[in-house]
């Protein structure tokens, strides 16, 4: 059985993110405190922790033409589930990093990828396989 991650990140405004993975995202809620909150990320544990003044300095790198936001985090889903999460995001008007497209296509890894923001400036990427054997592809 392969076993969850478990991603704890910084925000300062802990209603504000509460209010984005669960109603945005559709992260059910687990456990909780006034400093922080855990979710069921996707079926990976990540936690919301309130730090104030916290700033989320980033940089990029180019990844096949576009510049990725570093660090970022997010997870693998399937085809459909993907579909389905970049059209509630097209619906509700987010602004993308990255639009949803195809990332390398033709060549060996190719997926669907997009990036995007949370409430905090935290980077996400939600990406998919067509045929899940390119995960790891080389």
């Amino acid at each position: 059985m392969t076993q969850a991650f478990h991603l704890a990140i910084p925000v300062q405004n802990l209603e504000k993110c509460r209010t984005f993975y669960r109603d945005v995202l559709q992260c059910e809620e687990g456990r909780s405190s006034d400093d922080w909150v855990d979710f069921n990320f996707f079926g990976h544990q990540l936690v919301i922790h309130q730090k104030e003044g916290f700033t989320s300095d980033r940089i990029s790198n180019p990844v096949d033409g576009k510049d990725v936001p570093v660090p970022h985090f997010g997870v693998v889903l399937t085809w459909n589930d993907w579909h389905t999460l970049a059209d509630r995001l097209k619906e509700l008007k987010t602004k993308f990093i990255i639009e949803p497209g195809i990332r390398f296509e033709g060549k060996v890894g190719e997926q669907a990828t997009m990036f995007f923001n949370d409430p905090e400036n935290n980077a996400l990427e939600f990406k998919a396989f067509k045929d899940e054997s390119q995960l790891f592809a080389k």
